[in-house]
């Protein structure tokens, strides 16, 4: 049965569409998080694409391919570690369906595959109740506390760990370790 959304990279297509969605979603993610709203910050969001550590996806509904939500795979660290960082943003009106968990699912897919990953770490703020929930429904698991971690908004901000490895995904994947 194919899925309801499909992921693909942000590319120069995105743009209108991509801004739009997150500035209509700006009190959705607030203050959790501060995704590009202008073509400036989508501009440096394709600059950071080129690099080999960084990779932004686009998550889109196969139904009509309208945006549901972003997804970032960042500070990819490769060698013995082979490690990274996720990030991601639901769009206003396509939340509380499932279509970001299934979404960010392709996106962990994609690093613990063809992106050879081991381990994926969300970091989010104590707060943030349906992010914590979102994460711990994909099989994260909480490993600490960082306090003044990250600085969003102008403010350092505590964020709570959570990571996944590519051992504790495959298995637990909902469409099974073969996708």
């Amino acid at each position: 049965m194919p899925g309801r959304v499909r992921t693909a990279a942000a590319t120069e297509g995105d743009r209108r569409e991509y801004v739009a969605a997150m500035r209509a979603s700006a009190e959705l993610h607030a203050p959790w998080i501060t995704a590009p709203v202008t073509d400036d910050e989508f501009d440096d969001l394709l600059r950071r694409e080129e690099a080999d550590d960084f990779f932004a996806f686009v998550i889109r509904s196969t139904g009509d391919d309208a945006i549901v939500g972003a997804c970032n795979v960042s500070n990819v660290f490769r060698r013995n570690l082979r490690s990274a960082y996720v990030g991601y943003a639901a769009v206003t009106g396509f939340e509380g369906r499932g279509l970001m968990s299934e979404g960010v699912g392709l996106v962990l897919d994609e690093a613990f595959g063809p992106l050879g990953l081991h381990r994926i770490e969300a970091n989010i703020q104590p707060g943030n109740e349906a992010s914590i929930a979102f994460v711990r429904r994909l099989g994260f698991v909480r490993e600490g506390y960082s306090e003044g971690y990250l600085r969003i908004d102008g403010e350092w901000r505590d964020h709570e760990r959570w990571a996944i490895r590519e051992e504790q995904w495959l298995p637990t994947r909902p469409s099974g370790p073969t996708g």
